[in-house]
């Protein structure tokens, strides 16, 4: 499931989604917030450009809202069941999450709206 080829792999580790070789992102801690959302142009692999068009990561803004609504919802969920807090302290819990996992959120997104526009390729992939 979350082995290279497959849309899951290239998401969660942030790799290019035609050969899964080379991140994209410049630096791979996403918690240097001055450069959370520096990508390379191309992978330096197999040549794709990320940035297929001018702004195309706006869109990444939508996938970003539904992100952090399932984290939200999970903070919600571990607070209140698990923990049995009361409604003032879930509502703390669910916004610390939400500002400590903001880079993760940013990342995941652009991660997930590339991958809807790009797939992987087999024949890019490097021989081992």
């Amino acid at each position: 499931m979350f082995k290279k080829g497959s849309k899951l792999y290239s998401i969660f580790t942030g790799t290019c989604p035609k050969c899964h070789e080379e991140s994209m992102f410049k630096n791979k801690n996403p918690y240097i917030l001055s450069e959370a959302l520096d990508m390379y142009e191309t992978c330096s692999n197999c040549g794709t450009k990320y940035k297929i068009e001018p702004s195309f990561f706006y869109g990444s803004m939508y996938v970003s809202y539904a992100v952090g609504i399932a984290f939200a919802v999970a903070a919600f969920i571990i607070s209140f069941f698990v923990f049995n807090a009361d409604i003032n302290t879930v509502f703390i819990s669910i916004v610390i999450t939400l500002i400590v996992c903001m880079p993760i959120i940013l990342r995941l997104s652009r991660n997930i709206w590339i991958n809807f526009f790009m797939s992987y390729d087999k024949s890019l992939a490097k021989k081992q």
